[in-house]
């Protein structure tokens, strides 16, 4: 029987890891706080050194930038939340706001995806194209890219959204997860959840796996023209500028796609398992990225050592 809109739950209270016992709530709580601070802390650094510094205003650093406002914005949307859950034992979250959080969670993972598309659509363009590269990729058209993409995210994420609000939920009201997600939230939906979760897990394979096509198709590209590259040294050099690119599109596709497949063909897994692979893609880019480009490119490290060192010397001056 159709329960039409009629909908019994006015908030939800977010489990976070259903098999975790209480003796170790402050301690994930604190692991999960270091997650967080680490995430404001590199990304915060690298926007500051991207705001000092004019050297670094060139396209694939725009890009990043985009990378690390989204990072950013996830990890806040999400990680205070479970936090709070695991610290406070306040779990409960309204019933707008875990559809709101739900919208944000998919949105900025949306805006990653199309992103990490665009860098390896950098990087091919400064590999198979060199002497193009700052005709095409100009900051102009790196900056309307990203804005196109962080428009066009929305469309996906809100339709998800505004189609589960309205679902009959008159039962269960915990969430298995850290935060509220469209599989978590409509798996508690009194009704057939098929015709709701079955676009949406269509749209997000679209979005994941166009993006991933387009990043294996640039660098296979990429790896092709290195290859024809007769100085090993030159090899070694070019690939070197993809390396940093390709850990993070690992870790953020692979664990991604095996989750939304498991959820939807069948797969069982354990729950705290399942939140653990979830919580593995979610919080460790946000927190590596930092590291990875600012270790790995030689510029980054460079100019942050200098303003390092800068900072040690301006006390010893003012004893003089």
């Amino acid at each position: 029987m159709s329960m039409g809109n009629v909908t019994f739950v006015k908030d939800f209270f977010i489990i976070g890891f259903p098999g975790l016992h209480t003796s170790f709530y402050g301690l994930v709580s604190a692991a999960m706080l270091f997650v967080y601070v680490c995430t404001l802390i590199g990304n915060g650094m690298f926007l500051f050194l991207f705001a000092g510094e004019k050297s670094l205003h060139k396209p694939v650093y725009f890009f990043f930038i985009s990378l690390v406002t989204s990072d950013v914005l996830f990890s806040t949307s999400t990680l205070p939340k479970i936090i709070a859950r695991y610290w406070f034992q306040a779990g409960t979250i309204s019933f707008l706001a875990c559809f709101i959080q739900m919208y944000l969670v998919h949105y900025f993972g949306t805006v990653n995806s199309y992103i990490l598309a665009l860098m390896a659509i950098d990087r091919y363009v400064a590999v198979c194209y060199p002497l193009q590269y700052h005709t095409v990729m100009t900051n102009r058209n790196v900056f309307i890219l990203s804005l196109v993409a962080w428009v066009v995210a929305h469309s996906c994420p809100l339709m998800m959204a505004i189609r589960a609000y309205p679902l009959p939920y008159c039962g269960a009201n915990t969430i298995l997860h850290c935060y509220c997600d469209h599989v978590s939230i409509t798996r508690l939906a009194c009704t057939d959840r098929t015709p709701y979760s079955f676009p949406a897990f269509v749209f997000a394979m679209l979005i994941l796996l166009g993006s991933l096509a387009i990043i294996v198709f640039s660098y296979s590209c990429i790896i092709v023209e290195v290859l024809n590259v007769p100085i090993a040294g030159g090899r070694l050099k070019t690939f070197s500028t993809c390396t940093s690119q390709l850990i993070i599109i690992s870790l953020y596709f692979i664990p991604r796609c095996f989750y939304y497949l498991s959820a939807n063909i069948g797969i069982t897994l354990n729950p705290d398992l399942q939140i653990a692979i979830v919580t593995f893609y979610s919080l460790l880019p946000p927190m590596i990225n930092p590291l990875i480009y600012c270790l790995r490119t030689q510029e980054v490290k460079k100019i942050l050592i200098r303003k390092l060192q800068r900072n040690q010397v301006r006390p010893t001056n003012t004893f003089i």
